[in-house]
């Protein structure tokens, strides 16, 4: 007789829960083959309870648990270990880009048995299959995979090609409203009132040094066409009548070929759009190209601008054709064709000295200046410097110099000094002193003040007017300190920054 599986989705926010597309794609692998469960925290009130209910069975033997860096950690570590601990003959199968990139602390933890490294359409079906026959000499020939050998030595197996997206199996949606109902997922931003996320493609052509998706898809990009993606858009309009889409792609505009067909696709049907993507390949689309999007519903791109300094772009390793000068002019033409701009920035690389390292701050919080008088609508995103970067990579090697190291227990990630860590607002980087860490929140308050984020559409009317003016003097003459003003407002009307929060949603 078969195990049965657990596939867990730990807590990711207080709101705006959206579908879990990971623990989709997992479900999809092995739907038909294997009974298994959808284990949701973000809509559990005592997720505990409803996973040892399953195991107190005796027939459930894999906790499947995905786990991104940050909120998931608070769930996917306790309950891992509790689950190991009481159910002893359980095995613990973790997949995500926190497993992934910190998987020596992770494999180690003496909790997790094994890790999916990027997809595991093929990766996690054949290991079940690998470990209910009880052929463990055979676990060395699945790729995408990371274990403990008899000899408690860590193995890394070959990277697998990634998978023809058009070729996988159908994510099961309707088994998971059979544990979730779908309307729960769709929430109301400020794209639209019933808001669907969706992933269309894997990976990123790209190897920009500070992100956690390289070492994952080497620089490999693979997408579902655009008929398939307007496909599902068209079953989530006809049933659950959308009206708004969040592209959660690492890349989504790659294919300019794809966008464009989509765009025509789509471009009757009255819905809002927004997508991850880079600034160098947007910027190659033509005027027509873009005017032909907005017409289709894109109202807002995602962008990682990083820095407006040419010398710290190429200390990143941004890749492409990227510059400062760029930046300026794609945020102009922006404003030409009504799509607005949401750009990233990360202040406090590291740098020869102190000095170095604030002159690069203050560069940069000119720059964001000067974007925001070239097109006011463009959406500034601020986070301070979080190390994620290659291993071997230069940027690397500067962050271990400098004297930064991860946590060596699996346990001190869920600590109150690591828990904010991968939102990227709380640096603990022993570059960044706390004058540099203030001058950055300062900013990013009275920033936050005077340009409100056009997605927490509660901040409007007499509130919008009302910020702008008590925070314009301060943004016009530089005045950044002790703004607690704006900090005042921004609690009593529960500003949301969507850096952290997401869109605002009800």
């Amino acid at each position: 007789m078969k195990s049965k599986i657990l596939i867990f989705n730990p807590r990711s926010a207080n709101a705006k829960h959206r579908i879990p597309n990971t623990i989709l794609q997992v479900g999809a692998s092995i739907h038909g083959q294997y009974d298994y469960v959808f284990v949701d925290g973000n809509l559990e009130t005592d997720p505990w309870k409803t996973i040892s209910s399953y195991f107190d069975t005796g027939e459930f033997k894999y906790f499947c648990s995905t786990v991104m860096p940050g909120p998931q950690l608070k769930q996917a570590i306790p309950f891992s270990k509790k689950v190991k601990e009481k159910y002893p003959n359980s095995i613990i199968i973790w997949g995500g880009y926190f497993a992934s990139n910190q998987y020596k602390v992770s494999i180690t933890s003496g909790y997790v048995d094994y890790i999916v490294t990027g997809p595991g359409d093929n990766t996690f079906p054949e290991l079940i299959n690998t470990l209910e026959r009880r052929d463990l000499d055979q676990v060395d020939t699945i790729k995408n995979l990371i274990y403990l050998n008899k000899d408690q030595k860590i193995v890394q197996t070959s990277k697998e090609a990634l998978l023809d997206q058009d070729g996988l199996p159908p994510l099961p949606y309707e088994y998971l409203n059979s544990f979730y109902p779908l309307e729960n997922y769709l929430s109301k931003t400020f794209l639209g009132n019933k808001t669907l996320a969706y992933h269309s493609s894997m990976g990123c052509p790209f190897t920009c040094s500070f992100c956690a998706v390289v070492p994952i898809y080497n620089a490999r990009w693979k997408a579902k066409s655009a008929a398939n993606v307007y496909k599902d858009v068209l079953y989530f309009k006809e049933k659950y009548n959308i009206d708004a889409i969040e592209f959660h792609d690492n890349n989504f505009f790659t294919s300019k070929k794809r966008v464009l067909e989509f765009s025509e696709l789509i471009k009757d049907d009255d819905i809002q759009w927004w997508g991850e993507g880079r600034i160098d390949t947007i910027n190659k689309y033509s005027d027509e190209d873009l005017l032909l999007m907005r017409k289709a519903g894109c109202v807002m791109f995602f962008l990682g601008a990083e820095t407006g300094n040419d010398e710290v772009l190429k200390q990143m390793n941004k890749g492409g054709t990227q510059s400062g000068k760029m930046i300026e002019e794609f945020v102009a033409r922006m404003k030409k064709v009504d799509i607005i701009p949401e750009l990233s920035f990360v202040l406090g690389l590291p740098a020869e000295n102190e000095k170095k390292v604030y002159d690069q701050i203050l560069w940069d919080i000119n720059f964001i200046k000067k974007i925001k008088k070239i097109n006011p609508n463009a959406e500034i995103i601020i986070y301070l410097y979080s190390p994620v970067p290659t291993e071997g990579s230069e940027l690397y090697q500067q962050i271990i110099d400098a004297g930064f190291s991860f946590p060596q227990n699996l346990e001190d990630w869920i600590s109150p000094s690591w828990e904010k860590f991968d939102l990227r607002k709380n640096p603990l980087t022993p570059w960044l002193t706390p004058k540099m860490v203030d001058t950055i929140k300062n900013f990013e308050t009275v920033l936050n003040g005077y340009y409100p984020t056009v997605s927490d559409f509660r901040i409007k009317g007499y509130k919008k007017q009302m910020l702008k003016l008590i925070s314009g003097y301060r943004f016009k003459l530089g005045w950044y300190q002790f703004p607690y003003e704006i900090k005042a407002l921004h609690k009593i009307w529960k500003y949301r920054q969507p850096e952290i929060q997401g869109f605002y949603s009800e």
